[in-house]
Protein backbone atom coordinates (compact mmCIF):
# COMPACT_ATOMS: atom_id res chain seq x y z
CA UNK A 1 0.00 0.00 0.00
CA UNK A 2 0.94 3.39 -1.09
CA UNK A 3 1.61 5.96 1.89
CA UNK A 4 -1.50 8.09 2.24
CA UNK A 5 -1.73 11.66 0.68
CA UNK A 6 -4.74 12.62 3.25
CA UNK A 7 -5.64 11.41 6.75
CA UNK A 8 -9.36 11.75 5.18
CA UNK A 9 -10.82 12.29 1.86
CA UNK A 10 -14.92 12.77 2.22
CA UNK A 11 -17.77 12.56 -0.48
CA UNK A 12 -20.98 14.91 0.43
CA UNK A 13 -23.45 17.68 -0.31
CA UNK A 14 -21.16 21.26 -0.93
CA UNK A 15 -23.76 23.51 0.74
CA UNK A 16 -23.57 27.30 1.71
CA UNK A 17 -24.74 27.49 5.14
CA UNK A 18 -26.78 30.11 6.11
CA UNK A 19 -27.34 30.49 9.91
CA UNK A 20 -29.94 33.03 11.81
CA UNK A 21 -31.67 32.58 15.28
CA UNK A 22 -35.41 32.83 15.40
CA UNK A 23 -37.95 31.46 17.96
CA UNK A 24 -40.06 28.75 17.70
CA UNK A 25 -42.89 30.61 16.60
CA UNK A 26 -41.04 31.34 13.10
CA UNK A 27 -41.06 27.52 12.98
CA UNK A 28 -44.06 27.22 13.58
CA UNK A 29 -45.54 29.12 11.49
CA UNK A 30 -43.20 27.81 8.23
CA UNK A 31 -44.18 24.18 8.85
CA UNK A 32 -40.59 23.07 10.36
CA UNK A 33 -40.25 20.16 12.75
CA UNK A 34 -38.04 21.63 15.23
CA UNK A 35 -34.07 20.05 15.54
CA UNK A 36 -35.17 18.21 12.15
CA UNK A 37 -33.60 18.24 8.68
CA UNK A 38 -36.14 19.04 5.98
CA UNK A 39 -35.64 18.46 2.20
CA UNK A 40 -37.37 22.38 0.37
CA UNK A 41 -37.29 23.40 -2.76
CA UNK A 42 -36.09 26.93 -4.53
CA UNK A 43 -39.27 28.95 -3.53
CA UNK A 44 -39.26 27.74 -0.34
CA UNK A 45 -35.83 28.54 0.74
CA UNK A 46 -36.35 32.34 -0.68
CA UNK A 47 -38.95 32.82 1.41
CA UNK A 48 -37.30 31.72 4.32
CA UNK A 49 -34.22 33.61 3.52
CA UNK A 50 -36.02 36.64 2.63
CA UNK A 51 -38.15 36.47 6.23
CA UNK A 52 -35.17 35.28 8.78
CA UNK A 53 -33.08 37.69 10.23
CA UNK A 54 -29.48 38.09 9.98
CA UNK A 55 -27.60 35.50 9.36
CA UNK A 56 -24.49 34.08 9.18
CA UNK A 57 -22.86 32.45 5.39
CA UNK A 58 -20.48 29.34 5.47
CA UNK A 59 -19.68 27.46 3.27
CA UNK A 60 -20.80 24.10 5.03
CA UNK A 61 -22.57 20.64 4.65
CA UNK A 62 -22.07 17.70 7.34
CA UNK A 63 -18.68 15.99 5.86
CA UNK A 64 -17.22 19.36 5.07
CA UNK A 65 -17.47 20.84 8.17
CA UNK A 66 -16.14 17.23 9.41
CA UNK A 67 -13.42 18.16 6.72
CA UNK A 68 -12.30 21.06 8.22
CA UNK A 69 -12.63 20.66 12.03
CA UNK A 70 -10.06 17.74 11.00
CA UNK A 71 -7.68 20.63 9.45
CA UNK A 72 -8.23 22.35 12.76
CA UNK A 73 -6.38 19.47 14.64
CA UNK A 74 -3.53 19.33 11.85
CA UNK A 75 -4.67 16.66 10.05
CA UNK A 76 -4.47 16.44 6.37
CA UNK A 77 -8.28 16.73 4.55
CA UNK A 78 -9.96 16.70 0.78
CA UNK A 79 -13.38 17.50 -0.02
CA UNK A 80 -14.95 16.14 -2.98
CA UNK A 81 -18.34 17.46 -3.43
CA UNK A 82 -20.55 19.72 -6.42
CA UNK A 83 -21.17 23.40 -6.61
CA UNK A 84 -21.93 26.22 -9.78
CA UNK A 85 -20.15 28.27 -10.58
CA UNK A 86 -22.30 31.05 -9.11
CA UNK A 87 -22.13 33.70 -5.60
CA UNK A 88 -22.84 30.84 -3.49
CA UNK A 89 -20.32 28.42 -5.17
CA UNK A 90 -17.80 31.03 -5.04
CA UNK A 91 -18.11 31.47 -1.30
CA UNK A 92 -18.22 27.61 -0.57
CA UNK A 93 -14.96 27.60 -2.35
CA UNK A 94 -13.16 30.09 -1.29
CA UNK A 95 -13.82 29.39 2.64
CA UNK A 96 -13.09 25.57 2.29
CA UNK A 97 -10.08 26.30 0.85
CA UNK A 98 -9.04 29.14 3.79
CA UNK A 99 -9.48 26.42 6.14
CA UNK A 100 -7.19 24.24 4.83
CA UNK A 101 -9.25 21.46 3.19
CA UNK A 102 -8.35 20.99 -0.58
CA UNK A 103 -11.27 21.25 -2.96
CA UNK A 104 -10.37 20.17 -6.29
CA UNK A 105 -14.07 19.38 -7.77
CA UNK A 106 -14.69 21.49 -10.85
CA UNK A 107 -17.66 23.81 -10.53
CA UNK A 108 -20.91 23.02 -13.37
CA UNK A 109 -22.29 25.93 -15.07
CA UNK A 110 -25.64 26.28 -16.88
CA UNK A 111 -27.10 23.91 -14.19
CA UNK A 112 -28.91 24.09 -10.81
CA UNK A 113 -27.46 26.53 -8.62
CA UNK A 114 -25.13 25.90 -5.47
CA UNK A 115 -26.97 24.00 -2.48
CA UNK A 116 -27.85 25.97 0.55
CA UNK A 117 -29.42 25.34 3.93
CA UNK A 118 -30.95 27.51 5.92
CA UNK A 119 -30.03 26.36 9.82
CA UNK A 120 -32.51 28.31 12.39
CA UNK A 121 -31.75 28.28 15.68
CA UNK A 122 -33.93 28.54 18.35
CA UNK A 123 -32.85 30.21 21.75
CA UNK A 124 -32.35 26.90 23.52
CA UNK A 125 -29.29 25.76 20.97
CA UNK A 126 -31.39 23.70 18.93
CA UNK A 127 -31.21 24.23 14.99
CA UNK A 128 -33.90 22.95 12.28
CA UNK A 129 -32.25 22.95 8.78
CA UNK A 130 -33.97 23.95 5.80
CA UNK A 131 -31.87 22.27 2.94
CA UNK A 132 -32.18 23.28 -0.59
CA UNK A 133 -29.80 20.63 -2.37
CA UNK A 134 -29.40 22.28 -5.82
CA UNK A 135 -27.26 20.89 -7.63
CA UNK A 136 -24.71 18.87 -4.52
CA UNK A 137 -26.93 15.73 -5.04
CA UNK A 138 -25.87 15.71 -9.15
CA UNK A 139 -22.46 14.18 -7.99
CA UNK A 140 -21.86 11.21 -9.47
CA UNK A 141 -19.38 8.76 -10.67
CA UNK A 142 -17.83 10.86 -13.14
CA UNK A 143 -17.15 13.83 -10.40
CA UNK A 144 -15.52 10.98 -7.90
CA UNK A 145 -11.58 12.14 -7.99
CA UNK A 146 -10.05 8.05 -8.12
CA UNK A 147 -6.41 9.74 -6.73
CA UNK A 148 -8.00 11.74 -4.05
CA UNK A 149 -9.94 8.43 -2.20
CA UNK A 150 -7.03 5.80 -3.02
CA UNK A 151 -4.87 8.72 -1.87
CA UNK A 152 -6.90 8.93 1.66
CA UNK A 153 -6.07 6.70 4.73
CA UNK A 154 -9.95 6.90 5.47
CA UNK A 155 -12.70 7.66 3.05
CA UNK A 156 -15.43 9.72 4.53
CA UNK A 157 -19.34 9.31 3.34
CA UNK A 158 -21.94 11.43 3.95
CA UNK A 159 -25.54 9.91 4.58
CA UNK A 160 -27.15 13.22 2.91
CA UNK A 161 -26.07 12.80 -0.27
CA UNK A 162 -28.08 9.15 -0.78
CA UNK A 163 -30.95 11.01 -1.99
CA UNK A 164 -30.08 10.89 -5.51
CA UNK A 165 -29.55 7.74 -7.99
CA UNK A 166 -26.53 9.45 -9.32
CA UNK A 167 -24.87 9.90 -5.59
CA UNK A 168 -25.45 6.64 -4.74
CA UNK A 169 -23.33 5.58 -7.65
CA UNK A 170 -20.55 7.32 -6.34
CA UNK A 171 -20.37 6.32 -3.24
CA UNK A 172 -20.42 2.60 -4.25
CA UNK A 173 -17.85 3.88 -6.81
CA UNK A 174 -15.78 5.23 -3.54
CA UNK A 175 -15.88 2.00 -1.88
CA UNK A 176 -14.69 0.32 -4.43
CA UNK A 177 -11.87 2.38 -4.90
CA UNK A 178 -10.91 2.56 -1.13
CA UNK A 179 -11.51 -1.38 -1.65
CA UNK A 180 -9.08 -1.75 -4.04
CA UNK A 181 -6.45 0.95 -2.85
CA UNK A 182 -6.82 -0.91 1.03
CA UNK A 183 -8.28 2.15 2.11
CA UNK A 184 -10.66 2.36 5.09
CA UNK A 185 -14.42 3.52 4.43
CA UNK A 186 -16.54 5.46 7.03
CA UNK A 187 -20.10 6.28 6.75
CA UNK A 188 -21.99 8.97 8.59
CA UNK A 189 -26.07 8.31 9.08
CA UNK A 190 -26.18 11.94 9.14
CA UNK A 191 -29.92 12.21 10.37
CA UNK A 192 -33.00 10.06 11.66
CA UNK A 193 -35.61 11.10 8.54
CA UNK A 194 -32.24 10.13 5.76
CA UNK A 195 -32.43 6.76 7.58
CA UNK A 196 -35.92 6.13 7.00
CA UNK A 197 -35.56 6.69 3.26
CA UNK A 198 -32.65 4.73 2.64
CA UNK A 199 -32.99 2.22 5.44
CA UNK A 200 -32.23 -1.24 3.56
CA UNK A 201 -29.36 0.49 1.39
CA UNK A 202 -27.41 2.01 4.31
CA UNK A 203 -27.48 -1.44 5.50
CA UNK A 204 -26.07 -3.21 2.45
CA UNK A 205 -23.68 -0.60 1.89
CA UNK A 206 -22.61 -0.87 5.90
CA UNK A 207 -22.39 -4.84 5.30
CA UNK A 208 -20.37 -4.43 2.17
CA UNK A 209 -17.56 -2.44 2.52
CA UNK A 210 -18.31 0.30 5.49
CA UNK A 211 -15.61 -0.37 8.35
CA UNK A 212 -16.17 2.51 10.17
CA UNK A 213 -19.90 3.75 10.99
CA UNK A 214 -20.96 7.18 12.79
CA UNK A 215 -24.16 7.65 14.01
CA UNK A 216 -26.55 9.43 16.82
CA UNK A 217 -28.93 7.34 19.18
CA UNK A 218 -31.80 8.63 17.21
CA UNK A 219 -30.05 7.57 13.76
CA UNK A 220 -28.84 4.00 14.89
CA UNK A 221 -32.26 3.12 16.70
CA UNK A 222 -33.97 4.34 13.21
CA UNK A 223 -31.23 2.24 11.23
CA UNK A 224 -32.53 -1.04 13.31
CA UNK A 225 -36.12 -0.44 14.31
CA UNK A 226 -35.88 -0.79 17.82
CA UNK A 227 -36.40 1.96 20.43
CA UNK A 228 -33.54 -0.03 22.79
CA UNK A 229 -30.46 2.67 21.93
CA UNK A 230 -28.19 -1.17 23.42
CA UNK A 231 -30.28 -3.50 20.87
CA UNK A 232 -28.83 -1.10 18.28
CA UNK A 233 -25.33 -0.91 19.43
CA UNK A 234 -25.41 -4.73 19.53
CA UNK A 235 -26.64 -4.97 16.08
CA UNK A 236 -24.16 -2.31 14.41
CA UNK A 237 -21.10 -3.91 15.87
CA UNK A 238 -21.91 -7.11 14.08
CA UNK A 239 -22.54 -5.21 10.91
CA UNK A 240 -19.44 -3.59 10.90
CA UNK A 241 -15.98 -3.20 12.74
CA UNK A 242 -15.83 0.01 14.46
CA UNK A 243 -19.19 1.70 15.54
CA UNK A 244 -18.81 5.35 16.65
CA UNK A 245 -22.34 5.85 18.57
CA UNK A 246 -22.53 9.69 20.05
CA UNK A 247 -25.96 10.57 22.79
CA UNK A 248 -26.03 14.07 23.02
CA UNK A 249 -25.40 14.76 27.07
CA UNK A 250 -24.79 10.88 27.69
CA UNK A 251 -21.20 11.14 25.69
CA UNK A 252 -20.90 8.71 23.35
CA UNK A 253 -19.64 4.62 22.90
CA UNK A 254 -17.15 3.48 20.65
CA UNK A 255 -17.34 -0.12 20.08
CA UNK A 256 -14.66 -2.47 18.47
CA UNK A 257 -13.46 -5.91 18.70
CA UNK A 258 -16.22 -7.01 21.12
CA UNK A 259 -14.85 -4.32 23.70
CA UNK A 260 -17.07 -0.91 24.46
CA UNK A 261 -15.94 2.25 25.12
CA UNK A 262 -17.73 4.80 27.04
CA UNK A 263 -16.86 8.28 26.56
CA UNK A 264 -17.94 11.48 28.63
CA UNK A 265 -19.34 14.71 26.60
CA UNK A 266 -16.98 17.26 27.28
CA UNK A 267 -18.20 20.19 29.77
CA UNK A 268 -19.76 23.37 28.16
CA UNK A 269 -20.59 26.15 30.90
CA UNK A 270 -24.15 27.11 28.25
CA UNK A 271 -24.97 25.18 25.04
CA UNK A 272 -25.64 28.41 22.64
CA UNK A 273 -26.39 26.24 18.94
CA UNK A 274 -25.91 22.84 18.57
CA UNK A 275 -25.06 22.42 14.66
CA UNK A 276 -22.36 20.84 13.38
CA UNK A 277 -22.17 18.99 16.86
CA UNK A 278 -21.69 15.20 15.27
CA UNK A 279 -19.27 16.97 12.38
CA UNK A 280 -17.19 17.58 14.85
CA UNK A 281 -17.18 14.80 17.27
CA UNK A 282 -16.40 13.02 13.99
CA UNK A 283 -13.46 15.19 13.21
CA UNK A 284 -11.79 14.67 16.40
CA UNK A 285 -12.28 11.08 16.00
CA UNK A 286 -10.46 10.74 12.90
CA UNK A 287 -8.15 12.61 13.60
CA UNK A 288 -7.07 10.77 16.59
CA UNK A 289 -7.35 7.47 15.10
CA UNK A 290 -5.56 8.60 11.54
CA UNK A 291 -2.80 10.22 13.80
CA UNK A 292 -2.52 6.72 16.02
CA UNK A 293 -4.23 7.41 19.43
CA UNK A 294 -6.03 4.78 20.79
CA UNK A 295 -10.01 4.44 20.63
CA UNK A 296 -10.54 6.19 24.06
CA UNK A 297 -8.32 9.40 23.35
CA UNK A 298 -10.23 9.85 19.24
CA UNK A 299 -13.43 9.78 21.45
CA UNK A 300 -12.16 12.69 23.89
CA UNK A 301 -10.68 14.77 20.99
CA UNK A 302 -14.19 14.28 19.09
CA UNK A 303 -15.73 15.29 22.74
CA UNK A 304 -13.73 18.14 23.14
CA UNK A 305 -14.79 19.40 18.85
CA UNK A 306 -18.26 19.12 19.86
CA UNK A 307 -18.03 20.70 23.13
CA UNK A 308 -16.27 23.81 21.18
CA UNK A 309 -18.75 23.91 18.55
CA UNK A 310 -21.79 24.03 20.76
CA UNK A 311 -20.54 26.98 22.82
CA UNK A 312 -20.90 29.38 19.52
CA UNK A 313 -23.09 30.11 16.84
CA UNK A 314 -22.14 28.05 13.35
CA UNK A 315 -20.64 24.82 12.67
CA UNK A 316 -17.00 26.41 12.14
CA UNK A 317 -14.19 26.09 15.33
CA UNK A 318 -13.56 29.70 16.82
CA UNK A 319 -10.63 28.06 18.30
CA UNK A 320 -8.20 25.84 17.08
CA UNK A 321 -8.59 22.81 17.67
CA UNK A 322 -5.02 21.24 18.19
CA UNK A 323 -3.90 23.84 20.50
CA UNK A 324 -7.12 23.37 22.17
CA UNK A 325 -6.56 19.61 23.02
CA UNK A 326 -2.99 20.25 23.98
CA UNK A 327 -3.57 22.86 26.33
CA UNK A 328 -6.38 19.88 27.82
CA UNK A 329 -3.35 17.67 27.81
CA UNK A 330 -5.50 15.00 25.38
CA UNK A 331 -2.43 15.09 23.01
CA UNK A 332 1.05 16.15 22.92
Amino acid sequence: MTAARYAVAAIGNAIVDIIGRCDEDFLARHGAAKGSMRLVDAETVQKLYSEMGPAIEISGGSAANTMVGLASFGGKAAFIGKVAGDEFGRIFRHDIGAAGVAFETAAVNGKAPTSRSLILVTPDGERTMNTFLGISTDLDHGEVDADTVAGAQIVYLEGYLFDQPQAKSAFRQAVTIAGKAGRTVALTLSDGFCVERHRDEFLDLIRGGVGILFANESEITSLYQTPHFDEAARRAAKDTRLAVLTRSAKGSIIIAEGATHEIPVDPVEKVIDTTGAGDLYAAGFLFGLTSGYDLETAGRLGSLAAAEIISHVGARPQTNLAELARSRAIIR
